[in-house]
């Protein structure tokens, strides 16, 4: 599995994700970072047919990963940092250096955060506070990511391998606890490439918790193995989350699914960054 993030450089956003336990940058990201190229594409061909060296060993240098785009989780071609630093040489840019410096640093926090998982934690826990999320919500969301951890891992154990596979499971598991699928949950709150988690409502982050940690244990009485097992486990716990959403929903006469978001709400940020000072 592959755990997808974004990083900026001066402006310009660099997707990268975690393979084989390092960082893998997205090539045509870095060529737009340091060419301002409108066709990156384009600009890698050229680039390939200049340099002879490098055309050769494309294959061994790029590896298709899966990264967000405009038409949703697709594979792009990435490379590591070593990889990178290959690209990089073909560039004539002023920014080069710059980058270099940049890259390693990158990929010296990701050796420290190998060592110390803490560091992690205490860095996304920073970005969302620089976003401007809450106290409160920043405690939820952290909490979910390692509800989430425990049950992919413990799909992992159980022969789920496929990234399509872990999808189905998380969409089963929605469709029980939300009655509607996560990308009709993204359509509802006006999302496209963003992370639908980062723009839940308390209460969706905690009926999402609640599934996931429910299927986790489900999963485990089950004794589920493999793909097909697993989705029906998967099943039963967003069932949990779904019969108490209901449950709290007539007692409130409201809605738990909301078109509310992070993105498009920010009186209600505001609101809430005032109350916790």
């Amino acid at each position: 599995m592959t755990e997808a993030h974004l990083a900026v450089f001066k402006g310009r956003k660099i997707r990268r994700t975690l393979h084989k336990n390092e960082w893998w940058f997205s090539v045509a990201d870095v060529v737009v970072a340091l060419t301002d190229t409108v066709n990156a594409t384009d600009y890698i061909k050229k680039m390939r047919n200049r340099d002879n060296e490098l055309a050769k060993g494309w294959g061994q240098i790029v590896t298709p990963l899966w990264l967000d785009t405009e038409g949703g989780k697709q594979q792009v071609n990435c490379a590591n940092t070593e990889g990178i630093f290959r690209v990089i040489q073909s560039i004539p840019s002023p920014k080069a250096e710059p980058f270099k410096r940049w890259l390693a640093r990158v990929g010296y926090e990701r050796v420290q955060e190998i060592e110390d998982p803490e560091l992690a934690t205490k860095r996304t826990r920073a970005l969302y506070k620089a976003k401007g999320y809450s106290d409160d919500w920043i405690e939820k969301r952290m909490r979910g990511i390692a509800i989430r951890e425990e049950l992919t891992d413990e799909w992992k154990k159980r022969d789920v391998r496929e990234k399509r596979e872990y999808e189905i499971l998380t969409a089963e598991i929605a469709k029980a606890a939300f009655g509607i699928t996560p990308s009709q949950h993204k359509s509802l709150k006006g999302l496209k490439r963003e992370n639908l988690r980062d723009h839940m409502t308390d209460l969706e982050l905690i009926f999402s918790m609640l599934g996931e940690a429910a299927t986790t244990e489900i999963t485990r009485v089950d004794d589920a193995e493999g793909f097909h097992e697993s989705k029906h486990s998967a099943r039963k716990g967003g069932e949990v989350a779904g019969k108490a959403r209901k449950d709290l929903e007539k007692k409130t006469g409201k809605k738990v699914v909301s078109s509310e978001n992070y993105l498009h709400e920010p009186e209600s940020r505001k609101r809430l960054e005032k109350n916790d000072d």
